[in-house]
C-alpha cells in the first residue's frame, strides 16, 4: 500500500485555509497514487483551538468544512482521507464533542474514531472539551486493516506525578486485539528538547509488542507558545524505523508501507533547539499578521541571540535594532551591539536616554526623597520599555522580549521595562543555554561577537554591575531551578545533591515571591518539560517554596 505524511503546519481557526491545504495534499498524494493520505491531531481547526470548542457555531462550521471534504472526495476515486478533527461524540452521555480521526472515502465518512486518553497534565486540558471514547475499532484501506490512535492513546505507558501508571487503558493493544495491520497515530504534539527520542522509543515498543507497522504524523509549526516540530516517521513490525520526516518543516510523502529500515536520524539537542525557536518566531509573527519585528540591542548575549534568531525567521531586512545606551552604559556594550547589528545585516538606531533619565529621576527625587536605588536602575528599564513601545506602535514592528528563564524565574527583569513585548523568544531557555545558543550560532560564521560572549553577563544598570552581584553563578542557578521547575524536587532532595542550603532557600524564594511579574510577562515559545505560563500553574498568593 502507498500511503501519503502530510506534515503540515494549520492557522488555528482558519478552516478555509487549512480545507485548502487539505485539498492541495490530497491531490499531489493521488498524483503519486496513494490509497491513503494521513493528516495530524485536529488539523482541520488547528492544535490547540481551545476554547473555540465552546462556539456552537465554530463545530458548525467545522463540521460543515468536513462535509466540503467529503463531497471533494467523491470524484477522488482510489484514495482515503485521515482528517484530525472534532466531531460529534459516540458517547452517550458528556460533553458531545471527541477529538476524532474522521475517515473519508469516494463521498462518504465510513469511519470514525475519537482518541481515548486525554490529557490534562502540562499545557493540555482535553477533558475541558471532550469525551473520552471508549470503543476502538478499525476500518479496511486496499485490504489492510487499519487502526488510528489519536497523540495520547499511544502514550498509555506514561507515568503520573507520583510514579503510578497514568492511564488503566491501552488503545493500541485494544486495536492489535481487533486485528489491526496498520496502526497509524495521528498527533500535535508540541517540542520539548529530547523528545523526538522518546516519542520513537514509545511507538517502536507499540510496534515491536503487537507486531504491527506503525505511521507516526505529526503537525508542524508554531501556534503561540507551543511548537510542534513534525519529525512524523514511519516503523515496520519489528519496530524499524522505515522512514522519517525531516523536522520543524511542512511535508507532503508518498511512500511504501514496505521499506528498507533505515539509520535513525542523529538528533541535536541545541539543534531542534534553535529550529524550534526559529520556527516558532517565524509563525507567531506570520499568524498574528505581522511582518516586521524589532528588538531592544544592549551588547549582550540575550539580546543578540533574540536578534539572531529573528534574523533566521524572518530575514534581515525585517528585524530592527534599538540601542538606548545611559551614562551608565560601557562604550563596549555599545560596540558590541552596533557590530552584532553589522554581522546581521540588520538596521539599528541609537536612541541615548541619558537626558530622559536625568529628567524624571529629577522629577521623582523632587518629590520623593528617598534614596532611589534599585528604583533608579528600574527607572532606566522602564524608559527603554517606553521608548521601544513607542516605536512598535509608530512602525506596526512586534517587539520581542530578550529575557530567558533564569531571570524570570528570579525575577531580575523589570516589569513595564525589559518584559514589554509581544513574544518573548527566550524565556524558556536557561541561561546556560543561551550561550550554547550562540556558540551553535557562531560555528560557521560569527554572527555574535565574540565579546558578547566573553565578558560577564551585567544588566548595567548601575556602575560595574554584574548579574552574579546578585545572582548565583548561572551553572548553579540553572541546575537548582531545573530540580525545582522541571523535576518537582523539594529543597531537602535539592540541597542532599550538594547545593548550598542558603542558596537554594535565596533561589526558591525568588521563585515565588515573582510569581507576580511572570503572570504579566509576554507569551513565551516552550522548549522545556516545565516552562512558564499554562504548564506550570502557580498562584500569587502563596506561601510554601519547597
Amino acid at each position: 500500500m502507498k500511503l501519503t505524511i502530510a506534515q503540515q503546519n494549520p492557522l488555528i481557526g482558519d478552516l478555509k485555509g487549512n480545507y485548502d491545504k487539505a485539498c492541495k495534499a490530497i491531490d499531489l498524494a493521488i498524483q503519486e497514487g496513494s490509497h491513503l493520505i494521513i493528516f495530524p491531531e485536529l488539523f482541520i481547526t488547528g492544535y490547540p483551538p481551545k476554547d473555540l470548542l465552546t462556539y456552537p457555531r465554530f463545530i458548525e462550521e467545522v463540521q460543515e468544512t468536513i462535509y466540503n471534504l467529503v463531497s471533494f472526495s467523491k470524484e477522488k476515486t482510489g484514495i482515503t482521507v485521515i482528517m484530525g478533527a472534532p466531531w460529534p461524540s459516540t458517547e452517550e452521555t458528556g460533553k458531545g464533542l471527541m477529538n476524532a480521526a474522521v475517515v473519508i472515502h469516494k463521498g462518504r465518512i465510513i469511519h470514525t474514531q475519537g482518541k481515548a486518553l486525554l490529557p490534562t497534565y502540562d499545557v493540555f486540558d482535553e477533558t475541558r472539551y471532550f469525551d473520552s471514547i471508549s470503543q476502538q475499532s478499525l476500518f479496511v484501506v486496499e485490504d489492510i486493516k487499519v487502526g488510528v490512535a489519536i497523540c495520547e492513546d499511544a502514550w498509555s505507558c506514561m507515568k503520573g506525578p507520583f510514579k503510578q501508571k497514568a492511564y488503566t487503558v491501552d488503545p493500541i493493544r485494544q486495536l492489535s486485539e481487533k486485528g489491526c495491520q496498520l496502526c497509524i497515530n495521528i498527533s500535535a504534539s508540541p517540542f520539548v528538547m529530547g523528545k523526538e527520542i522518546s516519542r520513537q522509543k514509545i511507538m517502536a515498543k507499540h510496534a515491536k509488542t503487537h507486531q504491527i507497522p506503525f505511521v507516526y504524523v505529526n503537525q508542524v509549526g508554531g501556534n503561540d507558545d507551543l511548537i510542534s516540530d513534525g519529525n512524523s516517521f514511519v516503523l515496520n513490525q519489528k519496530g524499524d524505523l522505515i522512514y522519517t520526516c525531516p523536522a520543524f518543516e511542512e511535508v507532503i510523502s508518498t511512500l511504501e508501507t514496505i521499506r528498507d529500515p533505515i539509520q535513525p536520524p542523529v538528533y541535536s539537542k541545541i539543534q531542534s533547539l534553535h529550529d524550534a525557536l526559529v520556527l516558532g518566531v517565524k509563525d507567531y509573527v506570520r499568524k498574528c499578521g505581522f511582518s516586521h519585528v524589532l528588538v531592544g540591542l544592549s551588547g549582550g548575549i540575550d539580546s543578540s541571540v533574540v536578534a539572531s534568531l529573528a534574523v533566521s525567521a524572518l530575514g534581515a531586512s525585517h528585524v530592527l535594532g534599538v540601542l538606548m545606551p545611559s551614562a551608565i552604559s560601557s562604550k563596549g556594550s555599545v560596540v558590541d551591539a552596533e557590530q552584532l547589528g553589522k554581522n546581521l545585516g540588520i538596521k539599528t538606531i541609537n536612541m541615548p536616554i541619558s537626558s530622559v533619565f536625568s529628567s524624571f529621576r529629577d522629577l521623582f527625587t523632587s518629590t520623593i526623597s528617598t534614596p532611589l536605588d534599585v528604583t533608579e536602575q528600574n527607572l532606566q528599564a522602564r524608559i527603554r520599555g517606553v521608548l521601544l513601545m513607542a516605536i512598535s506602535n509608530q512602525l506596526g514592528h512586534l517587539l520581542l522580549t530578550t529575557g530567558n528563564k533564569s531571570e524570570l524565574a528570579m525575577g531580575y527583569c523589570t516589569l513595564y521595562g525589559d518584559m514589554n513585548g509581544g513574544l518573548g523568544v527566550i524565556s524558556d531557555v536557561p541561561k546556560t543555554w543561551v550561550y550554547k545558543l550562540a556558540k551553535y550560532m557562531n560555528a560557521e560564521l560569527e554572527k555574535i561577537p565574540k565579546e558578547i560572549l566573553e565578558k560577564p553577563p551585567s544588566a548595567e544598570l548601575k556602575p560595574d554591575q554584574k548579574d552574579q552581584d546578585t545572582l548565583p553563578p548561572y551553572d548553579i542557578l540553572d541546575k537548582i531551578l531545573e530540580c525545582y521547575i522541571d523535576g518537582l524536587e523539594s529543597k531537602e532532595n535539592i540541597i542532599k545533591k550538594g547545593y548550598d542550603p542558603d542558596v537554594v532557600e535565596f533561589v526558591l524564594n525568588a521563585m515565588g515571591k515573582n510569581e507576580y511579574k511572570r503572570r504579566q510577562s509576554a507569551p513565551g515559545l516552550k522548549v522545556t518539560s516545565k516552562a512558564f505560563g499554562v504548564g506550570r500553574r502557580m498562584m500569587i498568593a502563596s506561601k510554601w517554596n519547597g
